[in-house]
C-alpha cells in the first residue's frame, strides 16, 4: 500500500508552524494573608510597642520624681483617768429618794418616787490642791423622769439629793462644803440614771477651771455605784 506524500505548499499546512503553548497548571493558593494585610499587621505591632515603651518610660520618669514618703502610723493610745479618785466614803445605797433630798428635790420624789440611789464621796489631790467629790446615782422608773429630774436640779435655788457631807454621814472637819456657792457641779442623764456630781477643794483653794474639770471627770465614777 503506497502511503500519502506530503506536498509542500500545500495550503493550511507548513513545516515552520509554531507549536501552541502549554497553559500553566494551577498551584495551591499561597500561604498566609496577602501582602497588604501582613504590612498593616506589623505598622500595629510597632505602633503598639512603641505606645508600651513610652507609658514606661513616663511611669519612671513620674515615679522618680516624686519619691515615695511612706505614712507613718499613729501611734497607739491609751485611756489613763485625768484624776486620781480615792473613795472616801460609801456608796451608801437607799430606796427612798425624798428621804434624802431637800427643797423642791425633795417634793420631785415625792411626787416621782424613784427606783434606788447610791451616794459616795471621793478625794482627788491635783498638785498642792484636794479636793472633795460627792458623787450620786439616782435610776428613776423610766427615761422621762429621769430627764425631768435632771432638768430640775441644774437649775439653781431646786435643792439636790443630800450629799454626804451635807447629811451628816461623813466625819471630817475639814470637809468642804459641796452644796455651798463655790462648790461646782456636774449631771449626767444616761436612759433611767441620772448622775449627779458636786466638788470643791480644802482650805478654801480657788482654781475653778480645775474645779470644773474634776467635776466633769467624776461624773464616770457612777459606773461604780450600780
Amino acid at each position: 500500500m503506497s502511503h500519502p506524500q506530503f506536498t509542500p505548499g500545500t495550503p493550511g499546512l507548513s513545516d515552520t508552524a509554531p507549536i501552541p503553548a502549554v497553559p500553566a497548571q494551577p498551584g495551591p493558593p499561597p500561604s498566609g494573608p496577602p501582602r497588604n494585610n501582613r504590612t498593616l499587621l506589623l505598622r500595629g505591632a510597632g505602633l503598639v510597642a512603641i505606645a508600651v515603651v513610652a507609658g514606661l518610660v513616663w511611669y519612671l520618669i513620674r515615679h522618680e520624681s516624686t519619691p515615695y514618703t511612706p505614712v507613718a502610723e499613729p501611734p497607739a493610745t491609751t485611756t489613763k483617768p485625768a484624776f486620781d479618785y480615792k473613795l472616801a466614803e460609801g456608796p451608801v445605797k437607799a430606796t427612798d429618794c425624798a428621804a434624802n433630798a431637800y427643797t423642791d428635790a425633795k417634793k420631785f420624789f415625792q411626787d416621782n418616787p424613784c427606783k434606788s440611789l447610791a451616794r459616795a464621796l471621793y478625794t482627788v489631790q491635783s498638785g498642792d490642791a484636794k479636793a472633795l467629790v460627792s458623787v450620786v446615782l439616782v435610776t428613776m422608773p423610766d427615761a422621762a423622769k429621769a430627764t425631768e429630774l435632771k432638768q430640775l436640779t441644774d437649775r439653781d435655788g431646786t435643792g439636790n439629793v443630800s450629799d454626804l457631807v451635807r447629811d451628816g454621814t461623813f466625819h471630817d472637819t475639814d470637809a468642804p462644803k459641796l452644796s455651798g456657792d463655790q462648790a461646782a457641779y456636774e449631771s449626767k442623764a444616761s436612759g433611767v440614771e441620772v448622775t449627779i456630781v458636786l466638788t470643791d477643794f480644802y482650805y478654801g483653794h480657788h482654781d475653778k477651771q480645775l474645779l470644773t474639770r474634776i467635776a466633769k471627770n467624776a461624773v464616770k465614777l457612777s459606773g461604780k455605784l450600780r
